[in-house]
């Protein structure tokens, strides 16, 4: 299977970030890809809580992804919509960061939120808390496709190896990790993370990112790292987008997956431990 990484600079405005991302999944199938990947918060990036309760809407209602769901449909590719800031029914208002795998009629075939929240404080003067405006997802998800068994995690998840551990010895085979990281931490963090994610479970990992300076109607602009990754289930960097906005292609054989599990077991070498 030849899979698209999808790198955006997406804005606040939902209906202007779409036109791209269609032209950028249409280049995707064109360059042969079966299975096209988008970033976390594909249809808006914004840290303005009052923006986003503006523009975003509940799932039912969300244009990007009918939209997206009608590609994939006409152009019969599996598509990762990295993730969706969403409305949701909460009663404290929060929104939902979810990522959905759409099959190849237009069907979700997979949904998953985001469990972990970015709730960092990178310096002095820039703070997230993402918890403050995102309710977590409970549940982790692993989805079966033709090609392989999917799981499905968004960005800050990667910094929780459990997690990565618990879909591979479940039988994921291929790891997706949509992001819109940090531009600070990406630069110290991103490579290594994602590459450790991989050698620790053998399975590939893809990782399509956000990039550059983010506008936005109200407060500071966002940056984001860039550089969507695939890793191969050995930990190398098969290809890497660098900063500018564009697909990147990777090709996928199971057999790398079932090669690297096999020279380091260490997804059955789990043993019960005492303390600390």
């Amino acid at each position: 299977m030849r899979a698209a990484l999808l790198q955006l600079s997406v804005t606040d405005d939902p209906a202007a970030n779409l036109p791209v991302t269609l032209s950028l999944v249409r280049e995707a199938v064109a360059g042969g890809a079966g299975f096209v990947l988008t970033p976390e918060v594909t249809n808006c990036l914004s840290s303005d809580r009052a923006r986003q309760r503006a523009v975003l809407r509940h799932e039912e209602d969300d244009v990007t992804l009918a939209t997206l769901r009608e590609e994939a449909a006409a152009r019969g590719i599996w598509l990762l919509v990295g993730s969706l800031g969403l409305l949701t029914h909460d009663a404290d208002g929060r929104l939902a960061n979810r990522s959905f795998l759409v099959a190849p009629d237009g069907a979700v075939a997979a949904r998953y939120d985001k469990i972990h929240m970015f709730d960092v404080n990178v310096s002095e003067t820039e703070q997230y808390r993402e918890s403050s405006g995102y309710r977590p997802g409970t549940r982790a998800v692993l989805a079966d496709t033709p090609f392989a068994r999917v799981g499905l995690t968004i960005c800050y998840d990667v910094r929780f190896p459990h997690l990565y551990r618990r879909l591979a010895q479940a039988g994921a085979q291929v790891l997706t990790v949509p992001a819109a990281f940090n531009d600070t931490t990406g630069a110290a963090h991103w490579h290594s993370l994602l590459r450790a994610r991989a050698i620790e479970t053998g399975a590939y990992v893809l990782a399509p990112a956000q990039t550059g300076t983010h506008a936005a109607h109200n407060g500071k602009p966002r940056r984001t790292y860039g550089h969507s990754l695939a890793v191969s289930p050995w930990g190398e960097v098969l290809v890497d987008a660098g900063t500018d906005v564009g697909v990147i292609f990777v090709d996928l054989s199971l057999a790398e997956v079932d090669r690297a599990r096999a020279r380091v077991p260490s997804l059955s070498h789990d043993r019960d431990f005492e303390g600390p």
